[in-house]
C-alpha cells in the first residue's frame, strides 16, 4: 500500500484528491495528508478532505512513499530534492519547473527514485486512441501537426498574488496555460528541431509574461504545422489539435477524437470538450489524473520508468523556451 502525500494544497489539489480517493477505494493508495506553509490552507484541505496536514515538507515526506508536488514551479526543484534525499518517489505538477535548466538539476537529483509529470492529457481515452494510431503507422507518414489553445482567463485569476508574473509561474500561457495541449501534440507527432514563434503581452491584464503566442513548427519527422496559443479569447473554447498524414487524418478536440483513415468509416471517440478553457480552470474530468496516477503506481511496483517519466517532460520546456528565444530575436531557432 502505497502512501501518497500532498505538496501544495492550492487549486490544483482538487483533481488529484478526487483521483486518489477512487484509488484508495480501489484499495491501490492511501491518502497520508497533504503540506502547505498556509495555516488556512491547510486547515481548508483537512476540512473538505477530512484527511491529516503536516505543517512541515519533511513531515509529510516521512509519512509518505510518493510524494505529489503541485506548489508552484519555481519550489519544485528543492522539494523534489528534498524527496530524493529521503528515497521518497515524486509525481510533480508541470512543468518540472521554471527553466529548462533548472528542470534538467530537478531530473539529476530524482535520479534515483521514479519521478513523474503531470501531463494528464496524454491519459485522456481520446488521447490514447490517437496515439495508438500513429504508432501503429494508421495515419500514415505525418506531414502536418498543429495545435490551437484558445482559452480565457478572467481577472479574478490573475487577482491571486504573483499569478501570471515570472517569479512566481516562470511563464505566461505557454508555460502555465497550452503546456499540456503542446505536450501532447510532442508526444503524438515527435519533436520539434526548428521554429519561428511571436509573443506578446495584451493590455487586458498587468503581467510580466506573454499571453498570446504562435509559432511555426518544423518537426524532426519532417512534418510541420503552427501553434496558436492564447488566454485572451472570451469565453474560452477547448483546445485543439489537427494531425494530418500519407494514411488519413485525425482531429483532437479537448476529449473527443475524430479519427479518418483511407478507407475505413470515420472513428468518433467523444468523451466531452469541457477541457479547463474557460474562466474556471478546473472544469474538467478528474479521470485522466487518476489513470495517469495509476500508471506511476504500476512504475513505483514494476520498477519501471512511467510513461510520464519526468525525463519526458523536458522536451516541451525546451520548446517553450525556443519559442520565446524566437520571439525576442526575430529569427528561427533551432533546437
Amino acid at each position: 500500500m502505497i502512501r501518497v502525500g500532498l505538496a501544495g494544497l492550492g487549486m490544483a489539489a482538487q483533481p488529484h484528491m478526487l483521483a486518489l480517493r477512487d484509488l484508495e477505494a480501489a484499495g491501490q493508495v492511501r491518502i497520508a495528508g497533504g503540506f502547505s506553509p498556509s495555516a488556512d490552507r491547510r486547515t481548508a484541505f483537512a476540512t473538505r478532505w477530512s484527511v491529516p496536514v503536516f505543517d512541515s515538507l519533511d513531515a509529510l515526506i516521512a509519512a509518505s512513499d510518493l510524494l505529489l508536488v503541485l506548489t508552484p514551479p519555481g519550489a519544485h526543484l528543492p522539494m523534489v530534492q528534498a524527496a530524493a534525499a529521503a528515497c521518497r518517489h515524486v509525481l510533480v505538477e508541470k512543468p518540472l519547473e521554471i527553466t529548462a535548466e533548472r528542470a534538467q538539476r530537478l531530473l539529476d537529483a530524482a535520479a534515483g527514485i521514479t519521478l513523474a509529470v503531470v501531463f494528464q492529457h496524454r491519459f485522456r481515452p481520446a488521447s490514447l486512441r490517437l496515439k495508438q494510431a500513429i504508432d501503429s503507422g494508421a495515419l500514415g507518414k505525418l506531414l502536418s501537426c498543429s495545435a490551437s489553445i484558445r482559452w480565457w482567463r478572467d481577472a479574478a485569476y490573475f487577482a491571486q498574488p504573483g499569478r501570471g508574473m515570472k517569479a512566481r509561474d516562470g511563464g505566461g500561457v505557454l508555460l502555465t496555460q497550452s503546456i499540456h495541449t503542446l505536450d501532447l501534440l510532442l508526444h503524438l507527432a515527435g519533436p520539434v528541431d526548428r521554429l519561428a514563434a511571436l509573443a506578446v503581452t495584451s493590455p487586458l491584464r498587468s503581467i510580466d509574461t506573454e499571453d498570446i503566442a504562435a509559432a511555426t513548427l518544423h518537426f524532426a519527422s519532417g512534418a510541420i504545422g503552427v501553434l496558436d496559443a492564447t488566454t485572451v479569447a472570451e469565453p474560452g473554447f477547448p483546445e485543439r489539435i489537427e494531425i494530418a498524414g500519407t494514411g488519413g487524418s485525425a482531429v483532437l478536440v479537448a476529449e473527443r477524437l475524430e479519427l479518418h483513415l483511407k478507407g475505413q468509416p470515420v472513428e468518433i471517440l467523444d468523451r466531452g470538450l469541457a477541457g479547463g478553457g474557460g474562466a474556471d480552470p478546473m472544469a474538467f474530468d478528474h479521470g485522466p489524473h487518476r489513470s495517469m496516477i495509476a500508471e506511476v503506481l504500476g512504475a513505483i511496483a514494476e520498477k519501471r520508468p512511467p510513461s510520464n517519466s519526468g525525463a519526458s517532460g523536458l522536451s516541451v520546456q525546451r520548446t517553450i523556451e525556443a519559442i520565446l528565444r524566437s520571439a525576442r530575436e526575430g529569427s528561427f531557432v533551432t533546437l
